[in-house]
């Protein structure tokens, strides 16, 4: 029998999903409402209804050996962070590698997914699609797999800003913003201080009059190029993981403000937050800080009323004559094509079983991927999830009975809400490295570090000390990619590739110079002497006597 799924959306998620199933034998069907793959990282100029949207300058702020599909790495001479458009085309060559553009259908909607009357026995849904014509379609399939994102729908909370329909100027949410052109000359206040507002004020601080950046709680802000120019995210090793088991977090998140207060006071430049460092993934953002500094961006508190063109602060501090507000406060998420009995919800999220499956079906035959929050990047953790998914449709890995389900569910709930700060539109954190591990336990793909250490030292210590790479998840098991170990073995020559731009010589110490190098060690240390023995006229000798004695 051919084990058909339906895949809706052909994002990062989707594509990652598509190739799972074609792993596992299964046949995928993916289900994409625009005219290409890429989801988010499709720029358009104009942004389109219920469809994810970026800015025209947007950079992404992981890695590229941490963002990277387990089995496909991204060529060498890409930036460290790329450009959306390196992103897609990264995307592109994947998609062609592996053969999966021929298991899209462009220009599909999926309008409805719904149970078939005979469910309980067959676990079949019914797909209703709609194509560029408005032609509408039914499809049966085995198994669905939601991939559509949680970027599409903006928050724009008009009701907490008292006074905001009498503001004379123009107002819109980020998902709107493409660039700074409309901002020359102008008067900003930009509220809310994730990412995309840090983006937005820091960009238009470069044309506009002033930016206000208005945030409720602050919020810390690392720098992507960390120690010795090398990107931060290099550094989240397993060793590090370890370290954050063992250690009170009292300690490290004291650690980590301390060393990220001493690039700039947090609190002098009116950014520190009301929570601790780990307890919320940071904003990321080299030039905010500059920006602060130099005046172009200035940081005031959460928004008390709109008067007009003044916009009045919760300090009482007033700006006349605003000219733009733009509201980069965070979007809402929704499956609108999906039954309200097929979601299951838990605190302030929707509950999922390892945060793919809804625990309340009576067959595992729905999955979410890709609706995922870490301190990590979506594509390995997307893939992963697809991973484990086609793991199960296949029937290689049977899930937990419901009630067992549900009460996995609410204890992540609750390890959620007392580990970091969590809210309606941020209901869900996790650990990168402790998630991928978890859901490479039940795949059956989780490198072995004891069995490595006596095996192959050499991978160990990249594995143990080096950046947790998705790689690493093809070293065994299901799936297993005989380039994996390579891959690591090279992934900071591909890190160091890009920035071999200018060729230069390096010096060789020569005889001379070590002679002199030496020279200057004996005459330091015979000053050293010297000195000693001049305040001291009576302890070398003493010394030397001694030694003397002992000798004889």
């Amino acid at each position: 029998m051919v084990f058909r799924v339906a895949v809706i959306g052909a994002g990062p998620s989707g594509l990652t999903s598509i190739k799972a199933c074609l792993d596992e034998g299964l046949e995928p069907t993916c289900f994409e409402s625009s005219d290409d793959m890429g989801g988010l990282w499709k720029f358009k100029e104009v942004s389109e209804p219920n469809r994810a949207s970026i800015y025209r300058s947007l950079t992404i702020n992981i890695w590229k050996e941490m963002m990277c599909y387990s089995d496909f790495p991204i060529p060498a001479d890409y930036p460290n962070y790329m450009h959306h458009s390196k992103i897609l085309k990264y995307f592109r060559m994947y998609a062609e590698h592996f053969k999966l553009l021929e298991h899209i259908r462009f220009q599909t909607s999926v309008k409805k997914v719904t149970q078939r009357p005979d469910f309980s026995r067959t676990g079949q849904w019914e797909v209703v699609t709609e194509n560029k014509d408005g032609l509408e379609e039914r499809h049966i399939f085995e198994a669905v797999i939601c991939c559509s994102g949680h970027f599409n729908y903006p928050n724009l909370p008009l009701k907490d800003f008292p006074g905001i329909e009498t503001f004379e100027g123009h107002y819109f949410h980020s998902w709107d913003y493409k660039g700074p052109e409309d901002m020359h000359g102008k008067r900003v206040v930009v509220i809310g201080i994730g990412n995309s507002g840090g983006d937005i004020a820091v960009e238009g601080s470069r044309v506009a009059e002033q930016v206000y950046l208005s945030t409720r709680s602050g919020a810390w802000v690392i720098r992507q190029v960390s120690d010795n120019g090398e990107p931060v995210d290099r550094f989240n090793s397993r060793f590090v993981h370890v370290l954050f088991k063992v250690l009170p977090m009292s300690f490290l998140n004291w650690l980590g403000e301390k060393k990220l207060n001493a690039m700039y006071d947090h609190a002098m430049y009116g950014l520190k937050p009301k929570h601790r460092l780990f307890s919320q993934i940071p904003v990321i953002n080299d030039d905010l800080p500059f920006k602060i500094l130099s005046g172009s961006v200035l940081i005031k508190p959460n928004i008390r009323e709109i008067r007009g063109s003044t916009v009045v602060f919760d300090d009482g501090s007033a700006v006349e004559n605003v000219d733009t507000i733009v509201f980069a406060t965070g979007y809402n998420y929704d499956f609108p094509y999906l039954p309200n009995n097929a979601m299951y919800k838990s605190g302030h999220r929707v509950g999922l079983y390892k945060h793919v499956f809804p625990p309340n079906l009576e067959h595992p035959t729905l999955a979410i991927v890709g609706f995922i929050h870490s301190d990590g990047a979506i594509m390995p953790q997307a893939e992963m999830q697809a991973r484990f998914v086609a793991r199960v449709f296949a029937g290689h890995k049977k899930l937990p009975a419901n009630q067992a389900m549900i009460k996995a569910v609410e204890k992540d709930t609750k390890q959620i809400e007392k580990s970091y700060v969590v809210s309606k539109l941020t209901p869900l954190q996790v650990d990168f490295v402790e998630y991928m591990d978890d859901l490479a336990k039940d795949i059956g793909v989780r490198p072995s570090l004891l069995w490595l250490l006596f095996t192959d030292f050499p991978l160990f210590k990249r594995v143990f000390w080096g950046p947790v790479t998705a790689y690493q998840y093809r070293l065994m098991g299901p799936g297993k990619w005989i380039g994996a170990r390579k891959a690591i073995f090279t992934q900071l020559d591909r890190m160091y590739q890009p920035l071999k731009t200018r060729k230069l010589t390096i010096n060789q110490s020569s005889t001379t110079g070590r002679l002199i190098k030496l020279s200057l060690i004996v005459m330091t240390g015979g000053a050293a002497l010297y000195y000693f023995h001049v305040h001291n006229p009576t302890t070398i000798p003493i010394l030397m006597s001694k030694f003397h004695l002992q000798t004889v």
